[in-house]
């Protein structure tokens, strides 16, 4: 049994909700307008939260563009603060990447910036804030950049699932304290409102017997979302948009860290006039994310799906390719000592009162010099060691790394990783992107508080 939903809401403080997915992208040129609005996403009797959204919607517009093609959109900042735009999991011109400081100047409020870019790879991938994003992605600068294979797969309907959690008050006004030291140095900034697609109670009506591609992506700052699903069955097509050599069979469960996507085919088994669920779970039981009213349709079994079109690929060569270490330290019960911080070695009481509680091999926030300087083309290795007490989502910018794993082989692309307390694991990638690409937490308060190195790739 599921708990009540009535005296969940009662709370106002634990787990389900997800963002509804807007509209498809017209044709580029296009504009994004970053500005302030409101927009209800409490339950009824709550006042609209004051949010910041792209084309007045949280998450912002979806854009929808075909593989090969281009994405050309102009941001118009009407917001207080300067801010880029992210283009999370696309394989990027650097230039285009979105970090200021490292690939461009933040967008000052009253100005615009032109994002323009290749396309190369299909699949779900997302855009977000990435200046002072633990305040910005938090209060609503996210949306989804979906990628089409040139022919459309073989599904009935095609749903985009946006997962979030904001942290609001009692007056459902989101929480401003967005450097607190607990965040900063433990999970995370954890909210206590879960969104889909930007509501509470997110629900798409479908039929029995159809077939449908949920596209699910983790856009919390920090929260590890455990989802399972029912009254439907399916496989997982692709991790990070890179779609899968084969299909997996899809588990009880699935764990999706913040920044992470899985493409999933399902098959909708609920028997007509009842419903599907996505659930969360935690420890006192599951809680509706998503539901899915079932009408009447089909009871004819379809047959396993074909895999989607493999991506561009950019073979990973092991043999030879050179290991970089990164050690990952510091944060609640296992403070730092010390680490450098720009340019300075500090004790860890120090760089506790300038907000930095993490490091990287002895480096607080990202150091002048990189963590590895690839040539066009090399294969390289990190082997990263997480002596934190925290779990930890390691993003790459610009290329999509594989796992090795313990038997020496390969597991499938991803571009953000899952990093248990305490864990050893080892990546790979072909530095096939030339320029400079941060390597990072993606729990945004980890970030903010020293969790960031760079890599570079010469031509």
């Amino acid at each position: 049994m599921m708990p009540s939903r009535r005296q969940f809401l009662r709370t106002l403080s634990a787990l389900p909700l997800l963002p509804a997915l807007p509209s498809l992208a017209q044709a580029s040129p296009q504009r994004l307008r970053l500005a302030p609005f409101a927009q209800q996403i409490a339950p009824e009797g709550y006042p609209a939260t004051d949010l910041w959204g792209v084309n007045g919607a949280m998450p912002g517009e979806t854009l929808r563009r075909r593989q090969g093609g281009r994405l050309t959109v102009e941001v118009d900042n009407r917001l207080p603060q300067a801010t880029s735009l992210h283009w999370h999991g696309i394989r990027i011109d650097n230039a285009m990447d979105g970090v200021p400081g490292v690939t461009q100047d933040p967008i000052a409020p009253g100005t615009q910036f032109t994002y323009d870019f290749a396309l190369p790879d299909a699949g779900t991938y997302w855009y977000h804030s990435h200046a002072q994003s633990v305040e910005q992605v938090e209060r609503g600068l996210q949306g989804l950049l979906i990628v089409e294979e040139p022919e459309t797969p073989d599904v009935d309907q095609d749903i985009p699932l946006m997962i979030d959690d904001l942290r609001v008050t009692k007056d459902a006004a989101i929480d401003g304290n967005f450097t607190a030291p607990h965040d900063l140095s433990h999970a995370g900034r954890l909210g206590n409102l879960l969104l889909c697609n930007g509501a509470m109670t997110y629900a798409q009506p479908v039929k029995q017997g159809e077939r449908l591609r949920l596209r699910l992506i983790n856009s919390a700052n920090a929260r590890i979302f455990v989802l399972g699903l029912q009254g439907l069955t399916g496989w997982i097509m692709a991790y990070d948009g890179m779609p899968l050599a084969e299909p997996e069979a899809l588990p009880d469960r699935l764990t999706l860290a913040p920044a992470q996507r899985i493409d999933l085919f399902v098959d909708v088994t609920a028997e007509a006039g009842s419903e599907a669920f996505l659930l969360q779970f935690e420890q006192d039981g599951g809680y509706e994310l998503a539901r899915f009213p079932v009408a009447a349709g089909s009871t004819t079994t379809r047959p396993a799906p074909q895999p989607l079109p493999p991506n561009p690929d950019f073979p990973i060569a092991l043999t030879d390719a050179p290991t970089t270490d990164l050690r990952m330290e510091g944060g609640a019960m296992a403070w730092l000592a010390q680490a450098r911080f720009k340019g300075q070695t500090l004790s860890g009481q120090d760089l506790a009162q300038l907000g930095q509680f993490w490091a990287f091999n002895g480096s607080a926030g990202r150091p002048p010099e990189p963590l590895l300087t690839a040539r066009l083309g090399e294969t390289h290795r990190i082997r990263m060691q997480n002596d934190t007490l925290w779990p930890h989502a390691m993003h790459l910018h610009g290329m999509h790394f594989a796992e090795v794993l313990a038997d020496g082989t390969l597991g499938p692309l991803r571009d953000t990783l899952m990093m248990r307390e305490g864990e050893a694991r080892e990546i790979a990638f072909q530095a096939h992107n030339p320029g400079d690409w941060l390597l990072h937490c993606h729990m945004l308060s980890h970030h903010a508080a020293g969790m960031g190195t760079w890599i570079r790739v010469t031509a």
